[in-house]
């Protein structure tokens, strides 16, 4: 265990927790930021963000959490790497599966979320091979040929459009017959050439013998069945938040596993709290995780000032 103390340890680095860094270390509280892998969580591997206040013509996702991890450490906040295997709430340790420990008097709690897979049969057998749930990551790969995305909300509507730049033809099924992006979302979409849509279906199954071949479609009206042959498909029907490891310390989470917080981010453990996508709310942006940063960063000096 490390003998400093921190006044702060977050755990994830997305722009949530970031955020989070930022405020802290300007307020002058000892911060540490703790994460498994690259900085930026998400938002780090979505291409193009156009709706970041002050950004009128759109900034990359890798540029922007670039931006973020310098801006937090130029007021001192330090990051490790380490994925957490648990946290002793009460005494707010925090214990990495490499065996590092690290002690603070508050904890922002940032983990993230992921895609949350179809489930269905071929996904788990040809992921990587032509099943990806990351546009930004592998959409160069499917240079000239013809790629699936599932989904109607924003992010996979504009990953949909980003693969446009690269694939022949991308085809969006949509289980209902209507996107639900935002309007200039949705806008751009249907004005795209390259841009297919398949209404009120589902993906079935995946087929392919070590690479994907084809997608299986139910129309959820008619429940007639079809094959499209596609060489990749592209995965968003929302997230699952990264809170396994928060399972069994305490802390309040919802049915689906998200935190429970206030306004105020408080958690129902004292000086923890949550931020980002990993929160039960209403809005999962990077602009609405930055703010929880933020709102946790102040509470939490608040909460310092209480123990003096």
């Amino acid at each position: 265990m490390t003998d400093k103390i921190y006044d702060m340890l977050i755990i994830g680095g997305g722009p949530g927790g970031m955020a989070a860094a930022i405020y802290g270390a300007r307020s002058r509280m000892a911060t540490l930021l703790i994460e498994k892998g690259k900085t930026g969580g998400q938002a780090a591997t979505t291409e193009e963000i156009e709706n970041y206040p002050g950004f009128a013509r759109g900034t990359t996702g890798p540029g922007l959490m670039n931006s973020f991890a310098e801006h937090a450490k130029t007021f001192g906040a330090e990051f490790a790497r380490g994925e957490i295997e648990k946290i002793d709430m009460e005494n707010k340790i925090v214990y990495t599966k490499s065996g590092e420990t690290y002690r603070g008097k508050t904890i922002v709690l940032a983990p993230g979320a992921v895609a949350r897979p179809l489930n269905v049969p071929g996904e788990f057998a040809l992921r990587g091979k032509g099943v990806s749930y990351c546009a930004t990551c592998d959409a160069d790969f499917f240079e000239d040929l013809d790629v699936i995305v599932v989904g109607g909300g924003d992010s996979a509507v504009e990953e949909a459009i980003y693969l446009t730049k690269f694939a022949n033809k991308v085809t969006i099924v949509h289980r209902r017959n209507e996107l639900r992006a935002v309007k200039a979302i949705q806008e751009r979409a249907f004005s795209n050439p390259k841009l297919d849509f398949i209404w009120d279906s589902v993906v079935e199954e995946i087929k392919g013998d070590g690479l994907v071949e084809s997608v299986v479609i139910k129309n959820v009206n008619t429940n007639e069945v079809s094959e499209v042959e596609a060489n990749g498909i592209f995965v968003y029907v929302g997230t699952l938040p990264q809170t396994e490891f928060l399972k069994d310390s305490g802390l309040e989470l919802d049915g689906r596993g998200y935190i429970v917080t206030n306004e105020q981010m408080e958690t129902n453990i004292p000086g923890v709290y949550g931020v980002g996508d990993a929160r039960v709310k209403y809005l999962r942006q990077v602009v609405t995780a930055a703010a929880d940063g933020a709102i946790a960063a102040f509470a939490a000096e608040k909460y310092l000032a209480t123990l003096e």
